[in-house]
């Protein structure tokens, strides 16, 4: 009977990740396998390098250990103090922005307001000229009739007829 095969494991560690490569020892018997299921037992695996680490996943940077700074270190209170006016500075911008932003707000009513005026204007403009239209076309239909005499009555008998 032939022997079991054999594995041999090798770790490689690559950035962070070791790499564990399995390579299958085969017996005398076993060596007429071919070489493509052979090259198939040669399949590295990946795995992180710290078990423990949380299944390889890096913790998020908010959540990693940062030394903790002296406070009464100069360095310290001049990351503070920039830190400090940047946030004044960004405050300010946001407070000029809303300002703006108001002050367009209200530039914008004042123009609503006199373009609404202006709708009301046109519209009464349009509506007495509309009148004044419908009067004239009414005194022209008014004015010219139809013959109601013979067919060859002249127009100057119908003015006559009509008291003009």
């Amino acid at each position: 009977m032939s022997r079991p095969s054999q594995a041999k494991l090798t770790t490689t560690d690559h950035n962070g990740v070791s790499v564990i490569q399995s390579q299958a020892h085969a017996t005398a018997s076993s060596s007429s396998l071919p070489a493509a299921v052979a090259g198939l037992q040669q399949v590295p695996q990946l795995v992180p390098a710290n078990p423990s680490a949380g299944g390889g996943k890096a913790a998020p940077p908010s959540k990693m250990k940062k030394p903790q700074a002296d406070k009464d270190s100069d360095e310290y209170r001049q990351r503070r103090e920039r830190n400090n006016l940047a946030v004044k500075k960004s405050r300010m911008r946001s407070k000029q922005k809303a300002m703006d932003t108001q002050q367009r707000v209200n530039e914008l009513k004042e123009e609503n307001e006199r373009l609404e005026a202006k709708i009301k204007l046109l519209s009464k403009e349009l509506s007495v000229l509309k009148d004044l239209f419908l009067e004239h076309a009414h005194n022209l239909a008014d004015n010219v009739q139809p013959p109601t005499g013979a067919e060859g009555s002249s127009p100057a008998s119908n003015n006559a007829a009509n008291g003009q």
